[in-house]
């Protein structure tokens, strides 16, 4: 067993006089700390004595006071409190006593620290005051087991410390207010929409960053505390790093917002707003593509206007896959594992003081999850992960990745999102007042919420589900039939029959809330048809989507006129501060007024827009082009380079594209009706029109094809092509791994935005949006949010809305009509120049687009719409409703 400590000889570690002296003896926090380290470890027996203190994000340990670990490693070494066995302390605030580390599943060797000779490991919570302040370690050469008196004595003499370590954190002793201020804003999404505070960051060293995929947590983890102070010093960053920490306290803090006016009803019982995918920044890879974007701009705006919302998901360990092109021009699939490490996520701490870990009992076993918080703004989300011990080894990986796997890993996801999402909020003591269902995946929720109902209340089946129906907002996305899940009753029973059981259903009841007839047993069980039936508002994302969307779900309501089907409409909207430009930002703030952005919903905000020099207004939108056509250079010799392309071709790709010629921009998921090679349909008039030397168009691509689509990769192959072809080789380039990174070089810097769908599958789209705040100009089909925003001069129009019957003669004139859009209206307007060489015909445009649709395609439309819609009188919250007798 080796050494020990004697507990008639030392009936204490330390006692509360010598930790006195100790303190007088340094003066300082810091020196008492490596005096009272340095005691116990004599005391105690060990090789190692080491104390890590929170930071004060509470989701990272720093090492603070050593002895036998490298003393270079104080204030340097960092773990998350979810990373080895000193962080399994501080997740389950209890002590941790291991004989063998390697032996331990949460083994993990900090080799900086030259811990590799250690065996034994020994760590008790240091907490004062009832808050845990950090970890207490010891650790020995040889294996040691660790008596029940010994981790007593440990456990006192960490009492007896805490207060000192707590002063020690109050002072700022370990972490300089510097560093602690910057990973205070890299904790917080916050920073990823307010440019001051993203430019601190890419000012640290600008190569880097983009290496890291803008992700401020990599880069500080690369600085320690003596080379940020230098680079800070060099660059004169600290009063810049004082005033965005002040900002985004004043922001956090702040109390007269729009939502305390209008949503105070929500604040003791907040939305719970459940999305499979969330993309909120591309340095946290948990979404695929637009539901997932706008799904993060929601929550965004549900922040910037305090309205209470917190977002429920999974987290997805590798993501949607990365995206490379063969020499070929196929797409292939690559899965990267996701260091959470690097993610600003903290463990979710539940009422018990406890790491939250729901259960779900399944025929087939117990689902269990743990639960990440992430901070966005003023709002959190939270992130179911199935990677947990005690699960199944199938089940540890059924969050792995987004949209992967089977219907069974399908199903199974979205029990976790509804289910283990509305238990998460229960562990976390979050009672929500109104269930927001984004698309079907999540609509086992609210079976969940009304046995929660009927337990909390004593009712039974029937009872409670009016009472959660009108709590339960439903948006669905989705205009194509084959679009919505589909469950065999196999699964559906093998998954939700237990829970079943607690409703007090039979199976044939329960399949039948899923299905539109409920008396066919061959039909299969619909997500989205369990979540209309089951919630009192619903809504599609623009008014032709509600249309498409009322005649597609008739046959649930057959006591209906197709009229009369209760889905409406709340058109999506982008959230401004995340993908307007900083150049245009700074253009908005001298020209709009103050504080614009708190107000960009108002319509006569954007009228400002016209007293804008056209010229100004030219040299900031050719500065953002510039920046994208360097992008764009950058990653083709990058994908190229990564091909094993010539030389030739590098060289060839480092000077593609012109600043001269109309730029027009495609960038969206690869699936076959969003007809990305519309424009391909007459391949000579194409080449024609790209080479006029006059009059050049020029065409760069991204998107990405689902894994399973190969007819989408076949599509994306036809683009990708072009690229070798010798009449189009310079004028089209595909930007590989399309992420939010790429979408929003995109949007900020084309002249047009392409988009060709196949009328009406396109139940909104938001991309286009993104491009009107930036001066863009959007060339569309008449579908989604582009059929209610035309205007006739604020963008261009592809066809007139009309549609065939033929899918062949539906393509065929719209690629006809896409080809005259280009050749009689866009090139000519584009190329129309007077004397100061200014398109004064297209500036026009450009202002009318930005004035017109800047604040109506908005998320804080949006999300205003909501909550006075749908949220507040969800939550019983109205002043008035008055009905008429029938």
């Amino acid at each position: 067993m080796g050494r020990s400590v004697s507990v008639t000889e030392d009936k204490n570690v330390l006692s509360l006089e010598e930790i006195g002296n100790l303190a007088a003896e340094g003066g300082k926090p810091a020196e008492t700390l490596m005096n009272v380290v340095a005691l116990i470890a004599k005391r105690f027996r060990t090789d190692v004595c080491s104390a890590y203190l929170l930071e004060p994000d509470r989701a990272n340990l720093v090492l603070a006071a050593t002895v036998g670990l490298r003393r270079s490693c104080i204030g340097n070494l960092r773990m998350a409190v979810n990373e080895g066995l000193t962080g399994l302390v501080a997740e389950i605030v209890r002590p941790v006593s291991v004989e063998q580390v390697k032996t331990h599943p949460r083994f993990k060797y900090f080799r900086e620290a030259g811990e590799e000779a250690y065996q034994s490991f020994l760590g008790v919570p240091l907490i004062d005051r009832g808050v845990l302040q950090g970890v207490l370690v010891v650790q020995t050469i040889e294996a040691r087991v660790f008596s029940e008196d010994e981790i007593r004595m440990l456990a006192e003499a960490a009492t007896q410390v805490a207060p000192v370590v707590s002063e020690a954190r109050t002072l700022d002793r370990f972490i300089a207010p510097l560093q602690e201020r910057m990973f205070a804003l890299a904790r917080n999404l916050w920073w990823s929409w307010d440019h001051n505070s993203s430019g601190l960051f890419l000012d640290l060293d600008p190569g880097r960053w983009n290496d890291l995929n803008n992700n401020p947590v990599s880069l500080l983890g690369e600085f320690p505390l003596a080379k940020l102070e230098s680079r800070a010093a060099e660059l004169m960053l600290h009063s810049r790093v004082n005033y965005a920490y002040r900002r985004m306290l004043e922001y956090l803090e702040a109390d007269r917002t729009w939502g305390a006016r209008h949503a105070g009803v929500l604040r003791p019982h907040p939305v719970a707003y459940f999305s499979a995918e969330f993309g909120l920044h591309e340095s946290l890879p948990v979404y695929s593509g637009g539901l997932g974007v706008l799904a993060g701009d929601h929550i965004k705006s549900a922040s910037d206007l305090d309205i209470p919302l917190v977002g429920i998901g999974l987290f997805y360990g590798q993501g949607y896959f990365r995206q490379r092109l063969d020499l070929d021009g196929w797409q292939r699939e690559e899965y990267l594992k996701t260091d959470v490490n690097q993610m600003p996520m903290e463990v979710a701490i539940g009422k018990d003081g406890r790491p939250v870990v729901i259960e779900i009992e399944t025929r087939s076993g117990r689902l269990q999850a743990k639960v990440w918080r992430v901070k966005v703004g003023r709002r959190d989300l939270l992130l179911l992960d199935s990677d947990v011990e005690g699960n199944a080894p199938e089940d540890r990986e059924l969050t792995s990745r987004l949209y992967g796997g089977d219907l069974r890993i399908r199903i199974r996801q979205e029990l976790l999102l509804g289910v283990g999402g509305l238990r998460a909020l229960k562990a976390l003591g979050i009672s929500p007042g109104v269930l927001h269902l984004n698309e079907g995946h999540s609509g086992f929720a609210v079976l969940e919420a009304i046995r929660m109902r009927m337990e909390e209340e004593g009712l039974g089946f029937d009872a409670a589900v009016p009472r959660v129906a009108r709590e339960v907002v439903f948006t669905t996305h989705t205009p194509v039939p084959a679009g919505h899940d589909r469950f065999g009753a196999a699964l559906v029973e093998e998954h939700i029959g237990p829970l079943r059981e607690a409703l007090g259903l039979s199976q044939e009841s329960l399949l039948g809330l899923g299905r539109e007839n409920p008396n066919n047993g061959d039909e299969l069980f619909c997500m989205t048809v369990l979540a209309l039936r089951l919630s009192r508002r619903a809504n599609a994302v623009s008014a032709l989507h509600a249309e498409v969307s009322r005649a597609m779900w008739t046959g649930l309501f057959r006591d209906k006129l197709e009229d009369d089907v209760p889905i409406g409409h709340i058109t999506n909207g982008v959230h401004v501060p995340s993908w307007l430009a900083p150049q245009m930002f700074r253009l908005y703030d001298r020209h709009l007024g103050t504080n614009w952005h708190q107000r960009s919903s108002e319509a006569k905000i954007w009228l400002g827009i016209d007293n804008v020099d056209d010229g100004e207004l030219w040299e900031t939108h050719l500065n953002l082009k510039s920046q994208l056509i360097e992008f764009v250079r950058r990653r083709a010799v990058d994908q190229a380079a990564r091909r094993g392309e010539s030389p030739d071709v590098l060289q060839r790709l480092e000077r593609v594209l012109s600043p001269d010629a109309l730029t027009i921009g495609f960038a969206r998921r690869f699936a076959t009706y969003k007809r990305a090679n519309l424009i391909l349909a007459d391949i000579e008039r194409l080449a024609s029109m790209v080479n006029d030397p006059n009059h050049p168009v020029q065409f760069v691509f991204a998107g990405k094809a689902h894994p399973r689509d190969e007819p989408g990769k076949k599509v994306l192959q036809q683009i990708a092509d072009l690229m070798r072809d010798r009449k189009f080789r310079d004028k089209f380039v595909f930007v590989e791994d399309y992420d939010i990174n790429v979408g929003r070089h995109f949007v900020q810097g084309v002249d047009v935005w392409l988009n060709n769908p196949r009328r009406p599958l396109e139940a909104s789209g938001t991309s286009g949006q993104k491009v009107v705040l930036n001066g863009g100009l959007n060339l569309s089909i008449l579908d989604g949010w582009w059929a209610e925003a035309y205007d006739g001069m604020n963008g261009f129009a592809i066809g007139t809305g009309r549609t065939h019957s033929d899918m062949n003669v539906h393509d065929a004139r719209d690629g006809e009509d896409l080809m005259r859009a280009l050749r009689d209206e866009v090139i000519p307007l584009y190329y129309q120049r007077d004397r100061d060489g200014l398109p004064r015909g297209w500036i026009k445009r450009m202002k009318r687009t930005i004035r017109t649709l800047g604040w109506r395609f908005n998320a804080d439309r949006m999300v205003m719409d909501y909550t006075l819609k749908c949220y507040v009188p969800a939550a019983g919250g109205t002043s008035s409703d008055l009905r008429a007798n029938p």
